[in-house]
Order: C-alpha cells, then sequence, then structure tokens
C-alpha cells in the first residue's frame, strides 16, 4: 500500500513514522511534508494544501492507494471530497462532516440532537449579545471564535473585559463572523480520538495537552505544548465511556444527516464533576497528542486508517498498546503564540538521534535555507518525544533530549505531565 499524507507538521511526521511501521505500507509520500519527514520518505511539493484538485492530481499520479490529511484547513475547505471523487480512499471528512470543527455552534447544534453532555452555550452574533451571555453564566468566562483559529481562538478568563475583548476581536472578522459563549467545565481534561467510518467507531488511547505558554498554565493559548499518555489517573473504562456517550451517538447523528463522518472524531473532554463533558470536537489527530498517542501504537496504523476510509472498521482487530509512557515537549520559537521569529540556525538535533536515549524529534516550524542548513521556520519548531516505563523516565529522558536543541530565543515548558508523576490532577483550562 502506497500512502499520501497532507501536511507540514509534526503531526504529519509522526503520522508518517507509525505509518512506516506498518508491514503493509510499502511506501509514504508527504506533501509538502518537511526537512524532518524528508529524512523518512519522500516529500512532493504542493503549493496549497487546500487546492482539491491538486491534492487529487498527485495522489493519482503516485498511484496512492490512501490519503491521509492531517490538518483542519484542507478538511474544511473540502479537500476529501474532492479526493474520494477520483476514486480514491481517503481518511477524513467531508466539508460537510468538517463543519464538526468548522463551526463551534454547528458542533453544538449536532449535539443537541445527539444528547450528547457538553457545557450551555449560547452562539452571539453581536457584542450585546456577547456581554448578556457573560452576565448570564458569570466567571470564569469563556469565549470561542465559531471558526477555524489554530487553537488560538478561546479565551477563558476572569476578566469579563478581557473576554468581551476577544468577542470583539472575533466578530470584526464581519460577514457571518460568530462567536460562542459557554458555561465554564471544572474538572481535568482529557483527548481522545475516535477512528471512524461513517459507522463505527474504534477509540485511540487517552491522552492530555497543555495549551497554554506558560508553566503553571499561564499565558495565553496556543496550538499545544506538550502532552503525555497514557492518562493513569483517568477513571476505568472512561475511553468506552466517550464512545457510548459522546462519539458513537454524534457518528450516528451524522450519518442521519446525510453526512456520514470517516476520519478522525477528536474529542476533547472535561471531566466534570458531574460526569465527562465534551469541551470541543475537532475532525483530525490533534497536535501534539498525536505524538504521544501513535508512539505508543503497536497495532499496524495504515490498515486501520484504509479500513475506516474505507468503511471496514468494525472488522478491525482489538488495538495493541505499549505499556509505556510518552511524553513530548514542544519548542518554541521567539515570539510564539504571537509573532514568531523565523530563520533562526537550528542545531543539536543529531545528538538526540544518535545517543540512544530512546528521545526523538518530530518536525514542525523547521526549514532548509539557501545554503541547505536546518533554520526555523514557524511558531512551533519541535516536537521532542520520549518514551519510558514509567511518567518520571519519560520526563526524564524528554528534558535531557530538550536541552540539546540549541535554537536562538526558543522556549519551551519545563512541567509538561509533571503534575501527573507526582500523582497529582491536572486542572482543566476549557480549551
Amino acid at each position: 500500500m502506497k500512502v499520501l499524507v497532507i501536511g507540514t507538521g509534526a503531526r504529519e511526521h509522526a503520522i508518517v513514522t507509525a505509518l512506516l511501521r506498518d508491514p503493509s505500507v510499502d511506501a509514504v509520500v508527504a506533501a509538502p511534508g518537511n526537512p524532518g519527514i524528508d529524512q523518512v520518505a519522500l516529500c512532493r511539493p504542493l503549493p496549497d494544501p487546500t487546492d482539491g484538485a491538486a491534492v487529487a492530481d498527485l495522489a493519482q499520479e503516485i498511484q496512492a492507494d490512501l490519503v491521509v490529511i492531517g490538518p483542519e484547513v484542507p478538511l474544511v475547505a473540502g479537500v476529501a471530497d474532492v479526493v474520494r471523487e477520483s476514486g480514491i480512499p481517503v481518511f477524513g471528512p467531508s466539508a460537510a462532516a468538517a463543519q464538526l470543527e468548522g463551526s463551534k455552534a454547528f458542533a453544538k447544534q449536532v449535539m443537541a440532537a445527539a444528547e450528547v453532555p457538553t457545557a450551555m452555550a449560547h452562539v452571539c452574533t453581536t457584542e450585546e449579545q456577547v456581554a448578556e451571555a457573560l452576565d448570564a453564566f458569570g466567571p470564569p468566562h469563556v469565549v470561542k471564535d465559531d471558526g477555524l483559529a489554530a487553537g488560538k481562538g478561546v479565551v477563558v478568563t476572569d476578566d469579563r473585559e478581557a473576554a468581551l475583548e476577544h468577542a470583539r476581536a472575533c466578530l470584526t472578522r464581519g460577514g457571518d463572523a460568530t462567536v460562542v459563549v459557554e458555561d465554564y467545565l471544572d474538572g481535568p481534561e482529557a483527548s481522545l480520538f475516535c477512528l471512524c467510518d461513517g459507522t463505527t467507531v474504534v477509540p485511540l488511547a487517552l491522552a492530555q495537552d497543555f495549551k497554554r505558554v506558560g508553566e503553571g498554565d499561564e499565558g495565553p493559548n496556543t496550538g499545544g505544548m506538550g502532552a503525555y499518555s497514557p492518562l493513569d489517573w483517568a477513571p476505568e473504562g472512561l475511553a468506552e465511556d466517550v464512545v457510548a456517550r459522546v462519539a458513537q451517538p454524534t457518528v450516528d447523528e451524522m450519518a442521519a444527516r446525510g453526512t456520514p463522518f470517516v476520519g478522525v472524531l477528536y474529542v476533547g473532554l472535561a471531566l466534570t464533576s458531574r460526569g465527562p463533558k465534551v469541551v470541543e470536537f475537532n475532525v483530525r489527530f490533534g497536535d501534539p497528542e498525536t505524538q504521544v498517542v501513535l508512539v505508543r501504537l503497536e497495532t499496524p496504523l495504515g490498515a486501520l486508517l484504509l479500513a475506516a476510509a474505507t468503511g471496514e472498521l468494525a472488522g478491525s482487530p482489538e488495538l495493541r498498546w505499549s505499556p509505556q509512557h510518552a511524553v513530548t515537549v514542544v519548542v518554541a520559537s521567539s515570539g510564539y503564540p504571537g509573532t514568531p521569529r523565523t530563520g533562526d540556525p537550528l542545531f543539536g538535533l543529531e545528538q538526540i538521534s544518535a545517543d540512544g536515549s530512546g528521545a526523538s524529534v518530530l518536525h514542525a516550524g523547521t526549514a532548509l535555507d539557501e545554503q541547505g542548513a536546518l533554520v526555523s521556520a514557524g511558531g512551533r519548531v519541535l516536537s521532542v518525544v520520549a518514551l519510558g516505563d514509567d511518567l518520571a523516565s519519560a520526563r526524564r529522558t524528554v528534558y535531557e533530549a530538550v536541552d540539546r536543541v540549541d535554537l536562538p530565543g526558543s522556549h519551551h515548558r519545563r512541567d509538561i505531565a509533571l503534575a501527573a508523576e507526582r500523582g497529582q490532577v491536572q486542572a482543566g483550562d476549557q480549551q
């Protein structure tokens, strides 16, 4: 089987790496990929990943048996629809089904119809409506941009004016700009990826990510600064419970609407005092949780994704997982999550791969300069991943590796999975 992976980030690097472990996968091509992926698989240019015709043409040219679309923007743009129309199986939802992430208001409608537990919410199109909703719910205030925002469209704050300011920024986009104001959900958060073929739902391992840029969950939201898996503190049977109460009803509702969901339904959860509730849906593998989930997956990934793309998940074997713990830490460039500085030289990665510690580096925002040297090219530059027999050893290994990364002005959090290592439960932040 030949697989085409669309995307440029550490998530796609993790997907490519996992696919290459599958004996049924003969070759992986990434478009456009990144310098790290290029070391293990063929990368092909793709100037615009939202150009469905270009993706379909490339898939036909390389005779791909499966196309895996990594990021949310091409999915919401309908790339999967165009590729499917060309006759090639696609792991990723249609544009209509991708609205579960493309519009938070739409996701709330689906959850209401499917009786999925989630936060109460008001959908607002004016500042006056936002103010009324904030007063109705009270602090902490949760304000979400209705559309895609690269993981940075949510503000959770006790400051009413800051909540209003975020809403104003969202609404000034004009047109049908919308914000969603939610009731705050207490309790720790968890992420669950569910593979879906339109009918059947298969859960992967639970993970937890860290959205705030600063240690102690301080500072603004980012696309994610680190993650770990498994969650030893999670209630037994949580994944199965979430499938029964959340993922399966949602997939059934989407099918009933004539928009079957095929791909990853990412369920962001708050484990509240009143039981698990949905914070958000995404329609693709999350970054950085993918990095710690797929590194532990022992079941061949390519066969699983092809089964989902072709409606055959019901016959899949029970998934096998490494008993080891995985931790990933994101190394970000100076200025992130604001305006990141790019073009800085990047050193030390060879030492990580050569020291035999078990740590690995997944590229995200990297590029090669005119001289062929590796430089930063985005906000989140690298994800460093490590496995260990327990969380403490995985954290120790990953931070020893992170300390070898030489990137001027870079920053990272030192407390990824620290609370869990100490036997504590990380508080949630309703991302």
